[in-house]
């Protein structure tokens, strides 16, 4: 992955993001009637699905937020399992990319065309770990739009938050900026060597701040649900999945 894809990712996940919010902004609120294959069939379901786990759980939206989170984590789980594979993967071949760079280290080109080849012939995608996040840009835009649109959680107090407003205290943004460093390092050990994705591994919770200060806490809590959740989901992948794709004695050359 070079500088330019990491870049354009970089700026549509903004784009995304400020445009999801922008427009949640000026939008009539959700509701059951609401029209649009978007209101319809993403903003609203994620509302009642908050709204439902409230009630469930005494009337706390922040936990209904929770619940909201998890259930979504379970759905991109698949997604996770194959992110998790290619980052093992990735890490597998190391020794063999690091030779390359270094048997190449005046030909950048050159190197760059035997990686790929490398890759391919280990059937390793190294874009395989872009596509959770790429898959939970809209679910985030829907996650907005759902919390601002929808006057009982967008007015709710949870802990010392309105989560319709900023935390005040920037206690979220900052928490959601590093548990978002901690798991993207905990995903990325098979890229320690590869420093486009050491810059993506600064960027991304700096990104994350950046955007959390702005918008309001709830959208910072489910950052915090959502990055908590996958820290401990990885745990568990790498440790249960680490002997099933460690690759054979033997079979790298």
């Amino acid at each position: 992955m070079n500088k330019r894809i990491l870049a354009i990712l970089c700026l549509s996940f903004l784009v995304l993001v400020v445009s999801g919010c922008s427009s949640a902004q000026t939008a009539q609120p959700i509701g059951p009637d609401s029209t649009g294959i978007w209101d319809r069939y993403f903003v609203w379901p994620l509302s009642w699905l908050i709204k439902e786990s409230a009630a469930v759980l005494g009337g706390s939206y922040g936990l209904g937020i929770l619940v909201a989170t998890i259930i979504i984590r379970l759905l991109v789980l698949p997604l996770m399992i194959k992110q998790i594979k290619s980052s093992k993967a990735m890490q597998a071949l190391q020794p063999e990319m690091q030779k390359i760079r270094e048997k190449y280290k005046n030909d950048p080109q050159k190197a760059q065309q035997e990686t790929m080849v490398l890759f391919q012939k280990h059937n390793v995608n190294p874009l395989a770990g872009c596509l959770p996040m790429l898959v939970q840009m809209p679910i985030l835009i829907a996650f907005y739009n759902a919390i601002s649109r929808t006057p009982e959680i967008r007015e709710h107090t949870f802990l010392w938050l309105q989560l319709g407003q900023k935390d005040p205290y920037y206690i979220l943004p900052i928490i959601a900026a590093i548990t978002t460093y901690l798991q993207s390092k905990m995903m990325g050990t098979a890229t320690q060597d590869n420093p486009q994705m050491q810059m993506m591994l600064i960027m991304m919770p700096l990104m994350i701040l950046a955007i959390g200060v702005t918008l309001p806490s709830a959208l910072s809590l489910y950052w915090v649900y959502g990055n908590i959740f996958t820290i401990v989901q990885t745990y568990f992948l790498y440790r249960d999945k680490g002997n099933e794709l460690r690759p054979k004695e033997g079979t790298a050359k």
